[in-house]
Parts: C-alpha cells; sequence; structure tokens
C-alpha cells in the first residue's frame, strides 16, 4: 500500500510539472519545475527499487539524477531564466 501511495505522488509530481510547463504556467528554468521533477523522480525511482523493476529504475533513476543537475544549475544561476508571455 505504501509504495502504491509513494509512486502515485511521485507520477502526479512529474506530471504536474510537466502539464504546467506546456500550458504555459510554469517555466522549464525555475527552482519550483526542478524540484517537482527532482521530487517525484526519486519516489518513482525508490518505487522501482523496492518492487525491483530494473527498466523503471534505470528511467526514474535517470530522470532524478538529470532534475538534480537542473535544479543545481538554477539554483546557482546557471540558466537563463526569461519571463513567460
Amino acid at each position: 500500500m505504501i509504495w502504491q501511495v509513494l509512486s502515485t505522488s511521485g507520477a502526479v509530481l512529474v506530471l504536474l510539472a510537466y502539464a504546467a510547463h506546456q500550458t504555459k504556467r510554469l517555466h522549464a528554468d525555475t527552482v519550483r519545475y526542478q524540484l517537482l521533477n527532482f521530487l517525484g523522480g526519486t519516489a518513482l525511482f525508490i518505487t522501482a527499487i523496492v518492487t525491483r523493476q530494473v527498466g523503471f529504475m534505470l528511467m526514474e533513476g535517470s530522470w532524478a539524477v538529470i532534475s538534480a543537475w537542473g535544479l543545481w544549475k538554477v539554483l546557482r544561476g546557471e540558466h537563463d531564466v526569461t519571463p513567460l508571455p
């Protein structure tokens, strides 16, 4: 049960970030966007480890690492943050 809650929460976070970006409500070069992706990917990665799904581990582990890198760059000011129209 706990793993279903964790995986569902992770999926919601990732999809929320994606939907907000697609509807131009959230820019990809923001802490909020990167943090939603990182937390969601990490939750899904943990679920993949527990359930021993290797392909899912690869995808979500990569997602979490790439999002962590993006978050680091945003926090360091290395992204060009332009306001949405």
